[in-house]
């Protein structure tokens, strides 16, 4: 699992998706220490009031989300042993399963 292993295209989608899951983070965790959506995401999502009331619940979802997205993603950009590979990827799904339970267990 190396940067070498694939050809350009698949390392070029690869670091968009890491700077994706990098802007999904810090707006995650941006949402849920303000505890206010950026007005253009209320304008552009449509949020609800009752949507617009649960910032932490929505800032800590991205947050998660993000963070597994980069670290499935790291052992494809960084060289690692093959077992920590399998372990990046086993915490990213540990990650993914608890953003989905913070988003459906946490009510404000």
């Amino acid at each position: 699992m190396s940067v070498n292993d694939l050809g350009p295209e698949w390392i070029a989608l690869r670091l968009v998706s890491v700077v994706l899951g990098l802007v999904v983070v810090i707006l995650g965790v941006r949402v849920a220490v303000t505890r206010r959506f950026p007005t253009a995401w209320v304008r552009v999502a449509r949020l609800t009031a009752s949507q617009r009331s649960q910032p932490v619940r929505r800032g800590g979802f991205l947050a998660l989300l993000g963070t597994g997205l980069l670290v499935q993603q790291a052992p494809f950009l960084i060289p690692v042993p093959h077992a920590v590979g399998r372990a990046l990827f086993a915490v990213a799904l540990l990650l993914v399963v608890t953003a989905a339970g913070w988003f459906a267990l946490l009510r404000h």
